[in-house]
């Protein structure tokens, strides 16, 4: 595997060996010793998720706080998303910062959010299987989030704001500033 660091301190991009031939392809989708040595840290995951969406689904941006927050890694099984996450390490040097990358099935690549990050995504396909393990379990009353247009985040979801489908819940999410007072 293929480790790239991100713009986001402790933040990697995962690009995985394909070996193809005749009857498809094989790859190592996690190897726990490589993955370690890849991210430079320990990461003991304990919980897989998995969720289905359609075109225009945006989920996010979520996170858990305090002894309940969760290192993620994430990646696509069928169609195509922009994956974000954001640092909200109020400590860190990238803090406030995002990274948005293009995840998808046929790419298998994969992106690793350490604890203390937001986490979205948005299906650009017409419909997207989305995975992803974490490092601790989730707790609801730990649970937080911040709205997807906060002004001073500046992402762009590459997809018109008239289309996105997104819970009432998180529509309701606080913007960047008023989310980490909580923090």
């Amino acid at each position: 595997m293929k480790f790239t660091p991100t713009n986001l301190d402790g933040c990697y991009l995962i690009e995985p060996n394909i070996i193809n031939d005749e009857r498809g392809y094989f790859m190592e989708s996690f190897n726990k010793k490589s993955f370690q040595e890849g991210v430079q840290q320990e990461v003991h995951f304990v919980q897989d998720n998995q969720s289905f969406s359609t075109q225009g689904v945006l989920r996010g941006l979520h996170y858990q706080r305090g002894e309940h927050s969760q290192a993620k890694l994430v990646r696509v099984l069928s169609g195509e998303v922009l994956d974000v996450a954001v640092d909200i390490r109020p400590e860190s040097a990238t803090y406030g910062q995002h990274f948005s990358v293009v995840l998808s099935g046929e790419k298998n690549n994969q992106l690793f959010v350490p604890r203390g990050f937001a986490h979205g995504f948005l299906v650009l396909s017409e419909a997207a299987t989305f995975f992803y393990k974490c490092d601790n379990y989730y707790n609801k009353e730990s649970e937080g989030g911040i709205i997807y247009n906060d002004e001073n985040l500046s992402i762009d979801w590459h997809f018109s704001q008239q289309k996105l489908i997104i819970s009432e819940k998180d529509q309701q999410l606080p913007m960047f500033s008023k989310a980490l007072q909580v923090w």
